[in-house]
């Protein structure tokens, strides 16, 4: 039986369409309310939820998300109450959800024993965004034993060789960085990022989320023409923070992110094995290359949106 995140991203390509995927903090701005906005989230439509675990050196964030982590620790969270909240959210929500969190939270609660309460909240993968690839075989093998996919980061600087790596052992989806440095919003799609994601096509044919500055629907559209999903972090985290005060905070979260996903519209050409077709594609829209992984010749970022 394929993961909830495989057959969501199995039932985009039967819809032709991007998926959605949402970056927030647990415990931001409080416990209670972190739990409200991960509703409101699935409700307005995001495929995948990403669940941040809150790290007192969060080093590759920008600050927007370095605020949200002290708000949230300021809050009482952590790994334990990350799980809590998407344990007490889990049957409400369509969505797959995903753990994002730096490594060293995982190793402190031991892999095996994160991977068996991660599994039993009903999180379907994780991402321990600063662990290099190869070391991840041992942890992949971990997270798989108790059904969780295991997801890796690609920045604009990964190797094909890398890739072929993040792809061999990861699950779900890819997670690709349009560029290098903190996370934040920005104005426009990286330069570079419709090749970035046609390099890592050229390798394999998962799915490829793609983010890091992505914060309005024009640009959601743009991403969602050549990757199978765009990532909305900080300008997510961001209206968090700049509505945290306010009673309409969950319902302003919901329309935004009804917003986000109105622009996540079926692409007009097919798609071969449920991605855009390149530019070497046929008049019909078949890829010559067919997205298999090629022989051939993470540095992961730290990103989130």
């Amino acid at each position: 039986m394929p993961s909830r995140l495989t057959a969501t991203f199995e039932a985009l390509r039967e819809a032709q369409r991007p998926g959605l995927v949402t970056y927030t903090t647990a415990g931001d701005p409080d416990i209670a309310r972190s739990a409200d906005i991960l509703r409101a989230l699935d409700r307005a439509g995001a495929d995948v939820l990403e669940v941040g675990v809150p790290f007192s050196d969060p080093m590759a964030d920008g600050p927007v998300i370095q605020r949200a982590t002290e708000r949230a620790i300021a809050a009482g969270s952590n790994l334990r109450v990350t799980l809590d909240i998407i344990r007490q959210i889990r049957a409400d929500v369509r969505a797959a959800i995903v753990v994002f969190s730096y490594a060293n939270p995982l190793l402190r609660m031991g892999t095996g024993e994160f991977a068996r309460q991660a599994a039993a909240a009903g999180v379907d993968g994780v991402l321990a965004l600063d662990l290099p690839i190869e070391e991840a075989g041992e942890f992949r093998r971990t997270m798989d034993a108790s059904g969780l996919d295991t997801i890796f980061l690609l920045s604009p600087t990964t190797t094909d060789v890398r890739i072929q790596k993040a792809a061999a052992l990861g699950r779900g989806f890819l997670y690709g960085i349009s560029r290098l440095g903190v996370t934040g919003a920005r104005d426009q799609v990286a330069t570079g990022a419709e090749a970035m994601v046609r390099r890592i096509r050229a390798v394999t044919s998962m799915p490829i989320a793609l983010g890091f500055g992505i914060s309005r629907p024009e640009r959601v559209a743009e991403v969602g023409g050549f990757a199978d999903a765009a990532v909305v972090g900080s300008a997510l985290v961001a209206l968090i923070a700049q509505e945290s005060g306010s009673p309409q905070l969950v319902d302003r979260v919901e329309d935004y992110v009804r917003s986000l996903r109105a622009a996540c519209r079926p692409r007009p050409h097919p798609v071969v094995a449920g991605f855009p077709p390149s530019p070497e594609a046929s008049a019909d829209g078949h890829s010559f290359s067919g997205g298999r992984s090629r022989p051939g010749p993470p540095e992961g970022g730290h990103y989130k949106g």
